[in-house]
């Protein structure tokens, strides 16, 4: 099954090394055109709370740093949700606490701003899922369809590792995977931006899917809201210790604010 996984890899590599488009994963692509050198920043917060017949709280936080210049493209992520309530009893039950960690550098080839060779490195903490953590490093090659002006679609293709402790048992596991994704962006307006990724982690014992849509509309140059949707899909569960069994497929729905600095 590795072997074969290896051989898809390799083949996607020389299918791909004919393009000079370039790949960057995130749902938040960086403009080829500018490579400046500086680090871009943004904050994304939201956050709900209800009070009366129903005592709970939900808050999500984001932050994205990111950096274009001649050679290199870097990005970093950082993600965080987490909801709480109160029964009728006055205990408190989580409902969601899950953070991700992701960072990627692109190494651009000298013949083409838009290919370059990627190294990708991931870490999953989500508190109510099978397993305690999940990592994930990777490596490849990507590649850019300009479909318009003001639309492109990003495709990537890469062997790698995954590395996840099992929650209950404490069980460690590694396993080579190849990962797959593709971002889709659309430049709606000057103010308007939808974007949508979906990414793969296809591994022997499990494999993890992502997708993440977003709306975003500026309010000002700095200021803009954004309506996101992000599914998360593990092909393997575990019943934990209490004889719950998680969900294979995990929604997150939120709208929030995002301020650029």
């Amino acid at each position: 099954m590795r072997l074969r996984l290896l051989s898809i890899a390799l083949l996607g590599f020389s299918s791909t090394a004919m393009s000079s488009t370039f790949m960057f994963d995130d749902i938040q692509d960086v403009d080829p055109a500018s490579q400046d050198g500086k680090w871009r920043a943004s904050a994304e917060v939201g956050v709900l709370i209800r009070s009366g017949n129903t005592d709970s709280r939900s808050w999500k936080g984001k932050l994205d740093l990111e950096r274009d210049t001649l050679n290199w493209r870097q990005r970093a992520v950082m993600d965080y949700y987490r909801q709480e309530r109160k029964t009728y009893e006055g205990t408190s039950v989580v409902d969601a606490d899950r953070l991700f960690l992701s960072g990627q550098g692109n190494r651009k080839f000298a013949n083409s701003t838009h290919s370059s060779f990627f190294l990708y490195g991931s870490y999953e903490d989500d508190a109510l899922n099978s397993f305690e953590y999940q990592s994930t490093v990777a490596a490849g090659y990507g590649t850019r369809w300009l479909i318009s002006d003001a639309m492109f679609t990003d495709f990537e293709i890469g062997p790698g590792y995954s590395y996840d402790k099992i929650r209950g048992t404490g069980e460690t596991d590694g396993d080579f995977i190849i990962r797959m994704a593709a971002n889709y962006e659309w430049q709606i307006s000057e103010t308007a931006r939808f974007t949508q990724l979906v990414s793969t982690e296809i591994g022997d014992d499990n494999t993890r899917s992502r997708a993440v849509g977003a709306l975003t509309a500026n309010i000002n140059s700095r200021l803009a809201m954004r309506f996101s949707l992000t599914l998360t899909h593990n092909s393997t569960v575990f019943e934990q210790a209490n004889g719950r069994i998680p969900e294979k497929l995990d929604t997150e729905t939120a709208v929030t604010l995002v301020y650029t600095f």
